[in-house]
């Protein structure tokens, strides 16, 4: 008899050649399959979360205030799993769509300062009790966002103080990037490179340097982080270290 069919996790990228990175390696290795949909090439988002276990939506290179016709749909869109109480991790532009949706306010620092590379965190009291943080984690944006009403804060920092957090049961959005491989980095930091120079960020070689210090710590949270959010699906492996 065939096995049992694996839940599905919605999975939203925004350029052609995005990929789920770790979060998708994590999401599989965790009895999940990825239903991968990108609404600027013209993909469309699903009604209901009925036929999936939750959704993610991923960051990308336009902001959560462009007037572009996917960036309003999508943010319209997360009516659906926040209606259905179905699990749900925003990450950088997906976290700000969700701040956006509930009200509140993205935004660039007040003296222009940006977080691009790696960059210390600290949790709060209500994130400490969830898990265990990473001390550093790498980041690649120029807006942050408010804590929306009711919004519960996990983890901030200095230059950007919201930078996890949680609203209801099943609504996650953090600002930060885990879900860089090593060959996603090196992309980035070559296809990156003119941002290098904005008030705050770090050259790129502390990117990659900072990867052979950091990253282990980061992963590790970010195994745990998923499974927290989605638990684990039929046919799990469990997470590699």
């Amino acid at each position: 008899m065939p096995g049992k069919a694996r839940a599905k996790i919605l999975v939203v990228l925004h350029q052609e050649h995005s990929s789920a990175g770790r979060v998708g390696h994590v999401l599989i290795e965790n009895g999940f399959d990825l239903d991968i949909r990108r609404p600027p090439l013209g993909d469309n988002l699903p009604e209901t979360l009925a036929g999936h276990a939750g959704a993610v939506v991923f960051g990308g290179p336009m902001s959560a205030n462009d007037h572009d016709e996917f960036v309003r749909r999508e943010t319209d869109w997360l009516t659906v799993p926040l209606k259905e109480n179905r699990p749900f991790l925003g990450i950088c532009l997906g976290a700000q769509m969700l701040v956006n949706h509930l009200g509140g306010k993205v935004e660039g620092h007040g003296d222009g300062l940006v977080e691009i590379g790696w960059y210390p965190i600290k949790a709060t009291e209500e994130g400490r009790k969830l898990m265990h943080w990473p001390e550093m984690v790498y980041q690649f944006h120029r807006e942050g966002f408010s804590l929306p009403k009711d919004a519960v804060l996990l983890a901030s920092s200095d230059t950007y103080p919201n930078q996890a957090f949680r609203y209801g049961d099943n609504a996650w959005g953090i600002q930060f990037h885990a879900e860089l491989t090593r060959v996603m980095m090196q992309r980035w930091v070559v296809r990156g490179a003119e941002r290098f120079v904005l008030p705050g960020a770090q050259p790129g070689r502390d990117h990659l340097g900072g990867r052979l210090i950091w990253d282990m710590h980061l992963k590790r949270w970010l195994d745990e982080f998923l499974v927290t959010i989605f638990g684990q699906g039929e046919g799990s492996k469990g997470v590699r270290e």
